[in-house]
């Protein structure tokens, strides 16, 4: 229950939490699974005995008037006079299958898109959307995290950097400048880790690795993007030598054959291969690379 009306909550975007969401949920999975196994372990003996002496199919074929009580056991699991049954197993099993079945439809079509798409009532994430080639789903908006629209004009830079102590001066560089380096164009989906996703996008911007000599650095070890934002757990995400060096990572500033749209993170944004959505850092300010 709780890894379920917490989910629903964040989903919802009522962050109602003691503390960050990603964290409690984490550990309240495994919690929920440590608990699974004991459970199916202690219980697994009785479950298979039951089966092999009554059957499967056999008690699913028992309906309300003919459902009997279980006998009482050790265990004092069992009511010792229970009351008349009001759902039999199959029914049990038909409903909870049902209603798996009216949450999936209820929450897909963020992830499938297309007219699907506004039908995913329990996904909000699903119906936030940009136009023409920035037509896919935004996690937050520019407004929401208090970006300024004069912050990402013409006056805005991007500060490449090693980290402190090399004695490495900082190179700026403005949009024009970077549209200036060789372009670079990757078919990739963004994935997000509360449940949606979208269809892959061309992106088109400066390889990373690109970025990383330019700063000086010819083989990173990791790196820090740091975005605009002003607050939040997400507005910085750091990122393997692995991925920096990957020919498909990219600093994108085009999507689709347009630029990117203000909540689609203009003047620039990270993207990256099997990259969780909230670590392709939007509105990019900073990039400093540790040796």
């Amino acid at each position: 229950m709780f890894e379920f009306v917490t989910g629903v909550l964040n989903i919802q975007y009522w962050y109602v939490f003691p503390g960050s969401f990603y964290t409690l949920h984490f550990y309240g999975a495994w919690v929920f699974v440590a608990g699974l196994v004991v459970h199916t372990g202690l219980k697994s003996r009785t479950v298979i005995r039951s089966l092999r002496t009554r059957g499967l199919i056999r008690e699913l074929r028992v309906d309300t008037a003919h459902t009997e009580p279980e006998p009482p056991d050790a265990s004092d699991l069992v009511s010792t006079a229970p009351a008349a049954p009001t759902i039999s197993r199959r029914g049990a099993l038909a409903f909870a299958g049902a209603g798996s079945l009216v949450l999936l439809a209820l929450s897909v079509g963020q992830s499938l898109g297309g007219p699907l798409r506004r039908t995913a009532l329990l996904a909000p994430h699903g119906q936030d959307l940009g136009g023409g080639p920035n037509d896919f789903q935004i996690n937050q908006t520019a407004a929401q995290v208090g970006i300024r629209k004069a912050e990402t004009g013409a006056s805005w830079r991007l500060t490449l950097s090693q980290a402190e102590g090399t004695g490495q001066a900082p190179v700026r560089l403005s949009r024009a400048d970077l549209l200036g380096l060789d372009q670079h164009t990757v078919h990739l989906p963004i994935a997000c880790v509360e449940g949606w996703s979208t269809d892959n996008q061309a992106w088109t911007g400066v390889r990373l690795r690109d970025l990383a000599r330019l700063a000086g650095v010819s083989r990173p070890a990791s790196v820090l993007v740091e975005s605009l934002e002003r607050g939040g757990t997400f507005r910085h995400a750091a990122l393997s030598a692995g991925q920096i060096m990957d020919p498909d990572s990219l600093l994108a500033l085009r999507v689709n054959g347009a630029d990117l749209s203000l909540d689609h993170g203009y003047p620039a944004r990270v993207i990256v291969p099997a990259n969780p959505g909230v670590h392709n850092t939007k509105w990019v300010s900073k990039v400093t690379f540790d040796v």
